[in-house]
């Protein structure tokens, strides 16, 4: 586990109220508490990429209104669909799976594959920090008053959104410990 991994898991497990303590040293009841706190830390790393996509998305939303009051009707149908695939990419990430499985699923969900699903989560930063650079500086662009390339501006947030959005793809095989 990385040690950003070990700080989210160690902080989760270290706020235990007493009772829960009690019962996560029950026989049974310790593996499955340690793999229910695995998934809340990992929720956690989610709900920071979702909260700052939220703000890409805002973000967005502001050029393309931008755009739309300059009268740039050729750009329109592309900022339109990347609007509306930085909404399907937001909530694709908030509603991710826990890495949950049913006590009588053929394949199991070990705490290693759940530390490998944190760990990928945290890496997602990267590319979401990626493309909030890119929006950012499309909107400063514009800010500017300066309307020219556009289609680059919209290609170039466009191409971080699908890297980001291919990486998370892979992640139900980090889950199943696939790949890591």
């Amino acid at each position: 586990m990385s040690e950003n991994n070990v700080n989210i898991y160690t902080q989760a497990k270290s706020q235990m109220s007493f009772s829960e303590r009690i019962a996560a040293a029950l026989p049974g009841f310790k593996g499955y508490k340690e793999k229910e706190l695995r998934r809340e830390s990992d929720k956690l790393v989610r709900n920071h990429l979702v909260s700052k996509l939220t703000r890409v998305k805002n973000d967005v939303r502001s050029i393309f209104q931008k755009i739309t009051d300059k009268r740039c009707l050729d750009i329109l149908s592309d900022m339109d669909r990347l609007t509306a695939k930085v909404d399907r990419v937001t909530e694709k990430i908030n509603h991710a799976s826990y890495g949950y499985r049913g006590f009588f699923d053929v394949i199991k969900i070990k705490e290693e594959n759940l530390d490998n699903m944190i760990t990928f989560d945290n890496k997602l930063l990267d590319y979401v920090n990626a493309l909030t650079v890119a929006v950012d500086d499309f909107k400063a662009q514009l800010s500017a008053g300066d309307y020219s390339n556009l289609q680059d501006n919209v290609q170039n947030v466009t191409d971080n959104l699908e890297e980001l959005e291919n990486t998370f793809d892979r992640r139900e095989e980090v889950i199943m410990g696939v790949t890591q």
